[in-house]
């Protein structure tokens, strides 16, 4: 993953001690296969294996995390709900507007939800309702931060999209 977003997030979560692994999903880059459809199902299948290598491959680890971008957030999401491991979750553009996320009802896991208010792809008012929505689940916490004048991309923004994960992870990983 060479998107500027996911690159940003990696560098990151290395610098807090995760093993952190980016992937292309099928047809992006040079992976093989083609992109499955609005659906996600190969995505998810391509996300399930990459956690499982990660996990087979770090064998103290006790905590696992999920962080997505775009439509990376709702693959990360998809696969939180299939994987019980999964302790938590950053969730970067969720495209709330394009995608039923009624499937996390009710949600496993806390997480922080990242949005940029110029956002010409995905409607910040959207996610910011999903994430008052997650957030008003039982026994879960859902942090919704919103970044001041950021595009899709967070262009000129990444340095406030590290702290924000920063101070998250810092919070929250026990």
């Amino acid at each position: 993953m060479n998107n500027k977003v996911i690159y940003n997030c990696f560098k990151t979560l290395s610098t807090l001690g995760f093993s952190v692994l980016r992937f292309n999903y099928r047809g992006v880059g040079n992976s093989e296969g083609n992109y499955s459809g609005d659906e996600g199902i190969g995505e998810m299948t391509d996300s399930a294996c990459a956690l499982d290598w990660l996990l087979f491959n770090n064998t103290s680890s006790t905590k696992v995390w999920v962080l997505g971008f775009s439509f990376g957030a709702f693959i990360s999401l998809n696969l939180l709900m299939r994987r019980p491991e999964i302790h938590a979750f950053v969730a970067i553009s969720p495209p709330a507007d394009k995608y039923d996320f009624s499937f996390l009802a009710p949600c496993p896991v806390s997480g922080l939800i990242i949005q940029g208010d110029n956002d010409d792809i995905v409607n910040e008012t959207d996610v910011a309702l999903f994430a008052n929505k997650l957030d008003s689940q039982k026994a879960i916490t859902v942090k919704y931060k919103k970044i001041k004048n950021a595009d899709h991309f967070f262009t000129e923004k990444l340095n406030l999209v590290s702290d924000e994960i920063k101070k998250y992870v810092q919070k929250n990983f026990d």
